[in-house]
C-alpha cells in the first residue's frame, strides 16, 4: 500500500525557492530593490515571472513552474537578456571617484579615493549599474565569467 503525503511548503520555503533560481543580480529591473524583494512579490502573488531580464526566458519558465502558473516569456521592455556580461574598468581612464563601488549591489568593485578601481570579474553578475555612475565612462561590459 503506498500512502501519498502531501507536504505544505511555507511562505518562507516558497521564497527561498524563487530566490534561489534568480540571479542575484540585484539589479532592480524588476522594479524591486533586488532578487529577494522580487522572489517576497511572486510568493505573495504581487508580481508576476516575467520581470528579470538577467534571467532571460529561461527564469521565467523556471519560475513559472514553481509556481504552477503558466509559461511565459520575460518582459522586453524591462531590458535585454545578455548572459555571461561583466564590468571592466578602463584603468587608464579611471579618476577614483568611487561612485561605481557605491553603485555595486554586489560589492564586486574595488579600489580607494584617487586611485583606479577594478572589478572582481567572478563577483560581477552584470548588473550594469556601475556603467551610469561612472561620470568619466570608464566602465564598459565584456564577456568574462559567470558569477560565483
Amino acid at each position: 500500500m503506498h500512502y501519498h503525503r502531501s507536504v505544505a511548503i511555507t511562505m518562507q520555503d516558497l521564497v527561498e525557492r524563487l530566490d534561489r533560481l534568480l540571479p542575484q543580480t540585484q539589479c532592480g529591473q524588476c522594479g524591486y530593490a533586488g532578487c529577494r524583494p522580487y522572489a517576497e512579490a511572486m510568493a505573495a502573488g504581487e508580481a508576476d515571472v516575467d520581470r528579470c531580464p538577467p534571467g532571460g526566458d529561461h527564469g521565467a519558465l523556471a519560475l513559472a513552474a514553481l509556481l504552477g502558473r503558466p509559461p511565459r516569456s520575460y518582459d522586453r521592455s524591462r531590458g535585454v537578456y545578455r548572459p555571461g556580461e561583466v564590468a571592466l574598468v578602463v584603468e587608464d581612464d579611471c579618476i577614483g571617484c568611487t561612485k561605481c563601488i557605491q553603485a555595486c549591489p554586489v560589492d564586486a568593485i574595488i579600489g580607494g579615493a584617487k586611485h583606479m578601481h577594478t572589478v572582481i570579474e567572478p563577483l560581477c553578475t552584470g548588473c550594469e549599474l556601475c556603467v551610469p555612475a561612472c561620470p568619466v565612462d570608464c566602465i564598459v561590459m565584456v564577456s568574462g565569467a559567470q558569477p560565483l
